[in-house]
């Protein structure tokens, strides 16, 4: 089970709205077409060059939108309940799951930094585990049961987890070999979670 829990960078681009609210991530309604190498509108967009300019402006506004999309993935407003973990998702439409229920969920776990340290996609397959007993650092417990503020993950849903290290794994840290841990002590963890649902 690696370090007990993992979840990718890219699968996290629905994860940018506010927990705290009940609307859906917003997304630009229509792409703009801006002026590109001073093409003006004019008849020339008839003519081979002015359609060539325009399907260049267009090309050009699609990659932009794309990367303000992938820019706006890594946005997250974390909400903080009182234990210390934060938390931002887009809400499921299944079930919560239960104490000691054996659940499926995927994850990519990284250091504040940015490095990855574990992630279930790498391996193919989601964590198979029971939730709520201790299985799973507490920040997972807390992040996917809910309770003191934190509302319960529902199956589908994909959630951001801001995991302190009193909740995560404190100043022990993970991993550790050598004088050196994939995991430092006292590091602050931040897991993208994909609950899958009840494993049967």
């Amino acid at each position: 089970m690696a370090l007990g829990l993992s979840m990718p960078m890219f699968a996290t681009g629905s994860l940018i709205c506010r927990a705290s609210t009940s609307h859906s991530c917003s997304r630009p309604s229509k792409v703009s077409v801006k002026q590109v190498g001073g093409m003006a509108d004019t008849g020339a967009a008839t003519s081979r060059r002015g359609f060539m300019g325009l399907l260049g402006a267009l090309s050009f506004s699609v990659i932009e939108y794309a990367n303000e999309d992938a820019n706006a993935a890594d946005a997250c407003d974390f909400t903080i309940a009182p234990s210390g973990l934060g938390f931002c998702d887009t809400p499921g439409s299944g079930s919560p799951a239960s104490q000691g229920t054996l659940i499926k969920a995927n994850y990519v776990g990284r250091l504040e930094n940015g490095k990855i340290f574990d992630s279930s996609y790498d391996r193919g397959k989601p964590l198979t585990f029971k939730i709520g007993v201790g299985q799973v650092i507490k920040g997972w417990d807390e992040g996917i049961l809910g309770g003191e503020g934190v509302p319960p993950m529902l199956a589908g849903g994909k959630r951001r987890l801001k995991i302190p290290p009193q909740l995560g794994y404190g100043d022990r840290g993970a991993g550790c070999r050598a004088g050196s841990c994939l995991i430092p002590p006292n590091s602050v963890l931040i897991f993208d979670v994909e609950f899958v649902g009840k494993a049967f």
